[in-house]
This record gives C-alpha cells, sequence and structure tokens, in this order.
C-alpha cells in the first residue's frame, strides 16, 4: 500500500539528490555537459566564493528578519482564531488568502508600494516627516521590505498550522489552570508554548526551507536585465537566485548542484539539531 510512494520518491527525489551530488563533483557545463572529474574541486572553490558567502548573508539576514515576526504574529492570529468568534470560519479562510495569491502577484504588486517615488510606504513615512527612503538600493532597506513580502503571505498559514495544534489540547488543563488562579499570560507560557513546542519546531523547520529557498521575492524585487543579481552590489541576493545564476547564466551546472548541496546540508543540519532539540525537552519533562 505504501510502495507508489516510495517508487516516486526514488524517482523525483532519491534519484535528483544523488544525480547532483555527483554532477558536483565535475566541471560540467549546462550545454556542453561532463567535462572532467572534479571531485572536491567544487566544494573548495565555494568555501572560498565571496559571492556565495555574501548570499548566504542575505538570505539568513532575511530569514531571521521574516521568520520571528512571522511566527509571533502567527501565534497571536491562532489564539485570536481560537477564542469564540462569529463566522469562524469565514475569518479562517480569509488568512489563507495571501498565500493562495500568485507570489508573482505578490512580488509585483509590494515592488510597486515599496517605490522611492509613488511608493504606499513611502507616502506614510513622509507624513511623520521621514525623507524618501531607496527600498532596493540599500541592503537593510531591501532585507526589510522582502521580509515583509514573505510575512504577509505565510503569516496566515502558519497561524492556521498553530490553530489546528491550539484545538488538540484538552480543554480541561485550562479550566485546571484557571482553577488555580493562573492569569492569561501565565497559562499562555505554561500550558500552550509548551503543548504547542513540537508544532512551532515543526514550522520552524518548514520556514528554514522555504527561508533557504527566497527566490521569486527578491527576484521580482529587482526587475530589469540583471534581475537574478539581487541589486547593482548583490545587496539582496539570495543564495538559490545565486544558484540559479551560476547554472544559467554562467553555465556553471556543476558549481549550481554544488550550491544545492551545501544548501541541503545547512538545512538538514538545522533540521536535526530541532529534533535533537525536542527530544531533550521531552525527556527533561
Amino acid at each position: 500500500m505504501v510502495s507508489p510512494f516510495f517508487l516516486l520518491f526514488a524517482v523525483f527525489g532519491f534519484f535528483p539528490l544523488v544525480y547532483t551530488a555527483w554532477v558536483s563533483m565535475h566541471d560540467w557545463s549546462l550545454l556542453a555537459g561532463d567535462q572532467g572529474w572534479l571531485g572536491l574541486g567544487n566544494y573548495s572553490e565555494l568555501m572560498q566564493d565571496k559571492d556565495f558567502w555574501n548570499a548566504m548573508l542575505n538570505t539568513f539576514a532575511m530569514f531571521v528578519i521574516a521568520t520571528v515576526p512571522q511566527l509571533v504574529l502567527a501565534m497571536v492570529l491562532a489564539q485570536m482564531l481560537n477564542a469564540r468568534l462569529r463566522g469562524a470560519t469565514a475569518w479562517r479562510m480569509g488568512i489563507l488568502l495571501p498565500n493562495v495569491t500568485s507570489v508573482a502577484a505578490v512580488g509585483i504588486i509590494f515592488t510597486l508600494m515599496f517605490s522611492r517615488d509613488f511608493g504606499l510606504f513611502n507616502w506614510v513615512l513622509g507624513h511623520v516627516g521621514v525623507e524618501p527612503i531607496a527600498w532596493q538600493d540599500h541592503r537593510w532597506s531591501s532585507w526589510l521590505a522582502i521580509s515583509t513580502m514573505v510575512d504577509w503571505r505565510w503569516t496566515g498559514y502558519n497561524a492556521l498550522i498553530l490553530l489546528a495544534a491550539l484545538q488538540s489540547v484538552p480543554v480541561e488543563i485550562y479550566e485546571a489552570a484557571r482553577i488555580d488562579g493562573a492569569n492569561g499570560w501565565r497559562t499562555f507560557w505554561s500550558i500552550t508554548v509548551p503543548m504547542l513546542r513540537p508544532t512551532l519546531i515543526f514550522v520552524s523547520v518548514v520556514a528554514t526551507i522555504g527561508g533557504t529557498q527566497l527566490f521569486t521575492e527578491p527576484l521580482l524585487f529587482n526587475p530589469g536585465a540583471n534581475s537574478i543579481g539581487g541589486g547593482t552590489t548583490a545587496q539582496f541576493q539570495t543564495a538559490a537566485m545565486y544558484l540559479v545564476q551560476q547554472a544559467f547564466t554562467g553555465q556553471r551546472f556543476g558549481y549550481a548542484a554544488t550550491i544545492a548541496w551545501v544548501l541541503f546540508l545547512f538545512i538538514a543540519v538545522f533540521s536535526a539539531v530541532n529534533v535533537l532539540l525536542l527530544r531533550r525537552i521531552r525527556s527533561a519533562e
């Protein structure tokens, strides 16, 4: 009964993973094919590649800036949606609308909103005396703008996952806490957060995978011939953008495969740390 899954995974998951590892050890051109065995040569070059580390810095920074507020807002929304509300189903469907919206449409609209001369955000900031910000020209401003797009799109999705976990918490635990005199804040930290810890770690892992693969939002944030470059000085080029740039612009398919494998190992290590942390917390409890 489970064999179809393993067959599909072997064809579309395991084989591409192994083949990418093989390609990463070759001087492989996208057009000319295999140009020779390099072993770990691509990996050695990558460790000294300043452009790659710049892309990793951008990726990690935007991941942190986007994920922390995203999870906090998702938790707040989940708590609100878990209360008795009129039209609760409509509210729950409503917060998912940004996630089902085309990412290309989201990127284009937010790029217009962050425009220096006619953007909505600069118009609002102008009312409190802030000079127009060239969001695309600076590292921190571009990080904030792209992180805002990510938060708007994924906060509702994470809120629904947390809401499902909240609804699985027995009501009797909260009632016992109220009888013991616990207030709302104490109940949240002593009951809600511990009960949601596995779900929070799952959401963090999923957010890490999405943050590492961040591509469309920064690509559309810099429309033009060199959109894959992530700005004039690559100030918001992500690792995924750098991978595509090396594969299709630089025709270095083997080097791009090396980048893909390094990203895979980063995600695997982060996920393993989260799993070990969860097991240690459970054993301590």
